[in-house]
């Protein structure tokens, strides 16, 4: 497989993530799993490049994009179980009434 491969698979990960994040704007678990699609992408031209290029860095970078991905996917879960136990409901239109 070619590197061009690879780039439409990414170009079109995070496509559906773009497009996951501004056509839903009522539940917040699609939503995070359109951030999730996003940095897939990112992941797979990393590593596409890196192996293109014969470098390990992009491989090496994917790990830590994986790190930061599996936080950020924990707080948020975190953040939504806490806020759908006071609320009753995961309705991004309803999260701003957490402001003070």
């Amino acid at each position: 497989m070619s590197l061009n491969h690879f780039l439409f698979l990414s170009a079109a990960l995070f496509t559906i993530g773009v497009f996951g994040i501004f056509l839903n704007r009522r539940n917040m678990i699609i939503i995070l799993m359109s951030i999730e699609l996003i940095l897939l992408s990112v992941n797979i031209n990393f590593v596409a490049f890196s192996h293109y290029l014969g470098d390990v860095t992009g491989q090496i970078f994917t790990f830590f994009v994986m790190t930061v991905a599996a936080a950020e996917a924990a707080i948020g879960l975190a953040i939504l179980v806490a806020f759908f136990r006071n609320r009753s409901t995961i309705d991004v239109e309803e999260i701003d009434s957490l402001k003070g």
